[in-house]
């Protein structure tokens, strides 16, 4: 067996995990062989390729990033795309490929399994919007690390008496926002599913404060936005990619929240630093079952797959039902566990 691998998209912890794991299976237990395509499907377009061996990710284990690098480039962007992908394919003697990204590349995937390139899929996002599994790996060291992030804005509110919006990565869902709110007993928790009302939020931080001296801590997902007539959104600029260089919701909310109740409010935005770093003991146990079973799924033919987490237990989900899907918060979870601890 012959199997070639990339990551695509954002990074996150836990991708070395995965091809560590990945590695080890196939040359251990299917005596095959792993290419490691660098930078995304870049690497698979420009044919730039190294072999991993068991040797070569020795030590990756616990590692932030990527040994193989990774790219938002997917084939459909060039106009000979499939067949380079194609040719590179043949050029190695692949039996297929195994990506390892968010739902975007997973949907680059299922479009590729429908042009006749085998593939086998890794949900990989801090975002953890993937459909088909519980969770996706990196989610839980993002939240581990705004959860410590508030945890200590909270002294320094504290000793101020000031209101601290915390900004966390979501651009379209808000679960890294709503797990880290919660963890850190945020005062509210603004997500992208649920758009937001100033006025109820500035009196809701007007009566908390009011006669004591109060911290107060507001999550807020990058993504998220105001109800109908409220706040002006910031004007985002469109990357290369035709995604939203989203950054900004705080800074607009911490205004109009200081102009309302006249309490001196500061922002901390903690961009790139949720995805940099070790991965957590439980990202790392997470990306060594699905670098595991992509390994036994690609070994046993089932290309077209994803390999996911559900009820703990590794499950293979068609790619086709990955496919341009997008997994949002549980909503009961946000009104009947969080609401009720917020500004209280």
């Amino acid at each position: 067996m012959r199997i070639g691998v990339l990551t695509s998209g954002g990074d996150c912890p836990g991708l070395n995990a995965v091809i560590r794991a990945l590695v080890r299976v196939v040359e251990r237990v299917h005596g095959g062989t792993v290419i490691g395509f660098r930078n995304g499907f870049r690497g698979v377009l420009n044919d730039e390729s190294e072999v991993l061996d068991v040797a070569r990710c020795r030590g990756i284990l616990p590692r932030g990033g990527t040994i193989i690098g990774t790219s938002r480039e997917q084939p459909y962007t060039q106009p000979d795309g499939v067949e380079r992908v194609r040719s590179a394919i043949d050029r190695h003697a692949l039996d297929g490929l195994v990506v390892v990204g968010g739902e975007g590349s997973l949907s680059c995937a299922a479009d590729l399994v429908g042009d006749g390139v085998p593939c086998v899929g890794i949900p990989k996002t801090i975002d953890n919007d993937v459909v088909g599994t519980e969770l996706t790996f990196g989610f839980d060291t993002a939240v581990s690390i705004c959860s410590a992030a508030i945890d200590r804005l909270h002294t320094t509110a504290e000793a101020h008496d000031r209101v601290m919006i915390v900004e966390v990565m979501g651009r379209h869902v808000g679960h890294i926002a709503l797990r880290a709110g919660i963890a850190g007993g945020a005062t509210m928790v603004l997500v992208p599913e649920v758009p937001f009302d100033i006025a109820e939020i500035a009196s809701s931080l007007r009566r908390r404060h009011a006669g004591s001296s109060f911290a107060s801590i507001v999550v807020v997902a990058e993504g998220a936005v105001p109800a109908a007539g409220g706040l002006v959104v910031p004007d985002y600029e469109v990357d290369e990619f035709n995604h939203q260089r989203l950054g900004g919701i705080s800074s607009v909310l911490a205004e109009a929240i200081e102009e309302r109740i006249g309490i001196e409010t500061r922002v901390t935005m903690l961009g790139h630093v949720q995805r940099g770093g070790t991965p957590t003991a439980f990202d790392r146990v997470l990306a060594t079952r699905f670098g595991a079973a992509a390994a036994d799924a690609a070994a046993a033919g089932s290309w077209g797959s994803m390999v996911g987490l559900q009820s703990d237990r590794i499950v293979e989900v068609p790619l086709s039902e990955v496919a341009r899907r997008r997994k949002t918060i549980d909503l009961d979870v946000y009104e009947r566990v969080a609401r009720p601890f917020f500004a209280s």
